[in-house]
């Protein structure tokens, strides 16, 4: 097996034209931003707007791991708390037959380094979706789509129910011929899949202290497994997923792997492109850790109000050890921070890191 890429700052290709697109981008989120404010009378996030479970746990860091892997926060052996949360994609709160991607966030407490820049508090950040890919190749194709979102934020949510239950039809028969389109799931084409059986991938590439990496969770636990490949049908509840998980939660020990996935080929596993999907057999998928979420209250007010409405998830929170790479995350700095302070600001809250 080739040995891991070396991480250096020119690993990267910056473009002229990113902060141009950035700004454009913001402006698409604040079209979102401000319809969904102004209809819920309380400001949302302009992605995984809504929430299925809040969990708190814990990240193990496993011991005895070979130097290559013993980099930034899982350089040291130990245990940390966390706080996920599991949602889908879209800028607006819609129902749950809408079948959309999953999303899972997790934020780690108390991790000592070198901070990213502005990256406030000693937390690190984790943002990571059901799907080994991202949907767009940079950050100008990610504004086409969201300009495409941004129209139809909000708007005829049944004809959007209708149209989710074609789309899953459409992606059944591409899936069968062995296509995938990511357009068909972002629209409302994917299964409406029982999140706790999902794996989910970071799909862009980060620094990973020496080398370079993405990132994933592979759910283990048994009463987990078992749900991997199932759906929920919403029937008439429009919050099925988030009372499907907290029944579920009450029972369940949860554990997840945590993943990384060492670049060995700049060629063949690039960093600028997160639509292409890095071959396992070429760079293999390697536990560093787990995460445990023993049965608990998925949606306990108090921790609902402290991670859902209190916290934010960034992928610029962190260690500068485990640097978000390429176009896309460059242009997640300044979106993820001006969509924050956007919920700072109209609901009188003050984004936080916890202590």
């Amino acid at each position: 097996m080739a040995a891991p890429v070396r991480y250096t700052p020119d690993i990267e290709d910056i473009r002229n034209d990113e902060a141009a697109t950035v700004a454009e981008l913001n402006d698409t989120f604040d079209t979102i931003l401000h319809r969904t404010a102004e209809d819920y009378g309380h400001a949302v996030r302009s992605v995984h707007a809504k929430a299925h479970a809040i969990l708190e746990g814990t990240l193990t860091v496993d011991a005895g791991l070979p130097a290559e892997l013993a980099q930034g926060l899982f350089a040291t052996p130990g245990q940390h708390k966390v706080f996920m949360r599991l949602s889908t994609n879209p800028g607006d709160i819609l129902d749950d037959a809408i079948s959309l991607p999953r999303g899972l966030a997790m934020k780690v407490l108390d991790v000592a380094g070198e901070r990213l820049p502005g990256a406030e508090g000693t937390t690190q950040d984790f943002v990571l979706v059901n799907a080994p890919v991202f949907q767009a190749k940079d950050a100008g194709a990610f504004l086409g789509n969201l300009k495409l979102l941004a129209k139809t934020t909000d708007r005829a949510e049944k004809a959007k129910v209708v149209l989710s239950a074609a789309l899953r039809g459409v992606n059944t028969a591409l899936g069968a011929i062995g296509i995938e389109s990511a357009t068909v799931r972002t629209l409302g084409g994917a299964p409406n899949v029982e999140p706790l059986g999902e794996t989910y991938f970071s799909a862009t590439p980060f620094r990973y202290g020496d080398h370079v990496a993405k990132f994933s969770l592979l759910p283990v636990a048994r009463a987990m497994t078992a749900l991997t490949g199932k759906t929920i049908d919403p029937a008439g509840d429009r919050d099925a997923i988030r009372h499907r998980l907290r029944e579920e939660m009450k029972g369940i020990d949860a554990e997840w792997e945590f993943r990384v996935q060492l670049a060995r080929d700049p060629v063949r596993q690039p960093v600028e492109d997160p639509t292409v999907e890095w071959d396992a057999a070429e760079a293999p998928w390697q536990r560093v850790g787990v995460v445990r979420a023993r049965a608990q209250d998925s949606w306990d007010d108090a921790r609902v109000e402290e991670v859902n409405e209190r916290l934010r998830f960034s992928v610029w929170t962190g260690l500068a050890a485990h640097r978000p790479l390429g176009n896309i995350n460059r242009s997640r700095r300044d979106v993820y921070r001006h969509s924050a302070d956007f919920r700072a600001r109209v609901n009188g809250c003050p984004i936080h890191e916890p202590g």
